[in-house]
């Protein structure tokens, strides 16, 4: 069982997201990478960040880093603490709603998110079958 926010955790979620026919349907018009940037709070001490290359339905490339400056430049990045993660990896908080209430913020450009909300969807509900440990 991986643990959330390591390499081997981002290696099994984009597994599981590239055999997803709902994530690929939903993003198949989608080009872009994100950066999932998981902030430090009182239950996980350092920053980390995970970085998803997505073109049409698919990642074609992962890295995860305790560094962002590690990583190749992503269009956007998705920024949250580390236990409003849990909560959306265990399906207590909505991606879209997260960003909304401010659980989340989004860097980048929130009208082309807000067209692939589905595809959003798709991608927490793949994270949460990734079998994790907090």
């Amino acid at each position: 069982m991986p643990k959330f926010a390591t390499e081997e955790w981002g290696k099994e979620y984009v597994e599981k997201l590239n055999s997803n026919s709902n994530y690929e349907d939903a993003g198949k018009n989608w080009e872009g990478a994100i950066t999932f940037v998981i902030q430090k709070d009182e239950s996980f001490n350092k920053d980390a960040y995970l970085y998803l290359d997505l073109y049409h339905g698919k990642c074609r490339d992962t890295k995860f880093s305790f560094t962002e400056s590690e990583l190749p430049h992503s269009e956007f990045k998705y920024i949250g603490p580390y236990a409003n993660w849990r909560r959306l990896i265990n399906k207590e908080i909505d991606p879209i709603q997260g960003l909304l209430t401010g659980k989340f913020k989004l860097q980048g450009s929130m009208i082309k998110i807000m067209r692939f909300t589905k595809a959003a969807k798709e991608m927490v509900s793949t994270a949460a079958t990734v079998d994790t440990q907090f």
